[in-house]
């Protein structure tokens, strides 16, 4: 879809990766860019209209939706990461993460997919992750929640096409924003560049945007077996 003159609804617009879509959704000739975030008061970008949204509330999904009815442009880009174990950590993290990922996207999309049918279509964005093809235990949560993501994004590209709606889904590993401000600055990724590549995916109609070296090498092992993604557990099994 054209990016010029459309009406762009982003998640988590705030900060980091969403503030990026947002500001270049804008240098690039969008008509609106509804900035959501949980306290609108935290959206800084000059331009943006912003918007409360909880995406873990109905209620604030719902609101959300009735204040863009002009949207064509859905990007579901609000995350979270708890550094949650699977077997052995808080339960409610792993449910804020699965509400945030999979029932949050699910419920924004669900809110926002009738209005840019009823607008002639458009296109749906969803921020996804290396973690949604690859799975590591200190990541256990976040990872679950990226993997059924990935299936939401694959399922809705199949029932919104007839709908006028493209849906693409953007893998990367680390970028340099405060969610991974913990890691070594040499292994991220500019949340700069990465939005402009999620911009052109849309822009030209892609079903996967792949934004990074490690997200690339990661995709090519799938086929490979789970010795390609998981090395350090054969070895550890051959050792034994």
């Amino acid at each position: 879809m054209e990016i010029k003159n459309s009406v762009a609804f982003v998640t988590g617009a705030n900060r980091g990766l969403g503030r990026h879509l947002a500001a270049q959704l804008l240098d690039r000739g969008a008509a609106k860019v509804y900035a959501a975030a949980r306290n609108p008061a935290t959206v800084d970008l000059p331009g943006v209209v912003p918007v409360r949204l909880d995406v873990t509330d109905p209620a604030s999904v719902a609101e959300a939706a009735a204040a863009a009815p002009d949207v064509t442009l859905l990007i579901n880009n609000a995350g979270i990461s708890t550094h949650t174990r699977l077997s052995d950590g808080d339960l409610a993290n792993i449910r804020r993460e699965m509400e945030t990922h999979y029932f949050g996207t699910l419920e924004v999309t669900r809110a926002l997919a009738p209005r840019l049918t009823a607008n002639g279509g458009g296109a749906i964005l969803n921020i996804l992750s290396i973690l949604s093809w690859i799975h590591l235990p200190d990541y256990g949560a976040y990872s679950a929640s990226k993997a059924a993501e990935l299936a939401l994004t694959n399922v809705l590209r199949q029932e919104l096409a007839p709908s006028g709606i493209d849906v693409t889904a953007l893998h990367v590993g680390y970028m340099d924003t405060d969610m991974a401000d913990y890691v070594d600055p040499a292994n991220k990724t500019d949340p700069a560049e990465v939005a402009a590549a999620a911009l052109d995916g849309i822009q030209a109609g892609s079903f996967e945007v792949i934004a990074d070296v490690r997200s690339r090498d990661v995709r090519a092992a799938l086929s490979g077996g789970l010795e390609l993604l998981y090395p350090q557990v054969f070895a550890d099994a051959g050792a034994a």
